[in-house]
C-alpha cells in the first residue's frame, strides 16, 4: 500500500512540469483588451510581473565587512 502511494505521488509530481503554451479552457477566452490598448495581451504577457510587483534591489546594504557595535540586548542565556 505504501509503495502504491509513493508511486502515485511521484507520478502526480512528474505531471506538474508541463512545458506547453498556456491557453484558456475551450469554452473561455482571454480577458478583453485593457481600456485604451489596441490589442489583447497574450497569456504569456498576462503572467509577466510589473516592476512594482517585484522591484529589483538597487542599493547594496554592505559593501565591505564592518565591525559590529555592542548590542546591549544581546545577553547570554540564564
Amino acid at each position: 500500500m505504501r509503495r502504491l502511494a509513493v508511486i502515485a505521488a511521484a507520478t502526480s509530481l512528474a505531471a506538474c512540469g508541463q512545458q506547453a503554451q498556456l491557453e484558456p479552457v475551450p469554452p473561455g477566452t482571454l480577458p478583453p483588451a485593457p481600456y485604451g490598448a489596441e490589442t489583447r495581451p497574450e497569456a504569456d504577457e498576462l503572467l509577466e510581473l510589473d516592476p512594482l510587483a517585484a522591484p529589483e534591489r538597487s542599493v547594496e546594504l554592505r559593501t565591505r565587512s564592518e565591525e559590529r557595535e555592542d548590542d546591549p540586548f544581546d545577553l547570554p542565556p540564564q
